[in-house]
């Protein structure tokens, strides 16, 4: 595997969640990286000598993104036919991680990775006591109490509305 092969095998997924974390769409980020990286491809020499590629990168990252912004305008587009429904909001499914993310921040550690561990990877109790090193019981006792303690947060509240 060349260099260049193995930068972008190491680099992909953090180019592209940058790009997301600029303002582009998950499909806009992938395009964006994959120009950009063309462009280093035909430049590799220069990138790799670079004291710092991963900022060299990046400055292209960004400014190819603020190019592709520059070219395109993002207004309204008269249309002769309105659409049936409107455009999903998608801040509040960001808005509801934020506050799910505040939630497990303020659960002890122990809690925190049993209800990461449980809802998140999907692990039985038995697979949970084995990578924690517990017993089951255990498991147990710290899923209920983090459970309890996220019911309970007054910060919760709005979203436990909505579902």
């Amino acid at each position: 595997m060349d260099d260049f092969t193995e930068y972008v095998a190491a680099r992909w997924q953090v180019l592209v969640r940058s790009a997301v974390l600029l303002g582009c769409s998950h499909p806009e980020a992938e395009d964006l990286v994959q120009t950009v990286l063309e462009r280093c491809l035909v430049k590799w020499k220069r990138v790799s000598a670079v004291d710092d590629r991963d900022a060299y990168v990046h400055r292209m990252l960004v400014n190819s993104f603020l190019s592709a912004r520059r070219r395109r305008w993002t207004g309204e587009k008269p249309s002769a036919a309105l659409p049936e429904h409107a455009d999903q909001d998608r801040t509040a499914g960001v808005d509801d991680a934020d506050l799910m993310t505040r939630a497990l921040d303020r659960l002890p550690t122990d809690q925190r990775t049993a209800v990461v561990l449980r809802y998140y990877a999907h692990l039985t109790e038995q697979q949970m006591a084995s990578v924690l090193g517990v017993a089951a019981g255990t498991v147990k006792s710290r899923l209920s109490r983090a459970v309890k303690a996220l019911a309970q947060d007054p910060n919760l509240a709005e979203l436990r509305e909505i579902l």
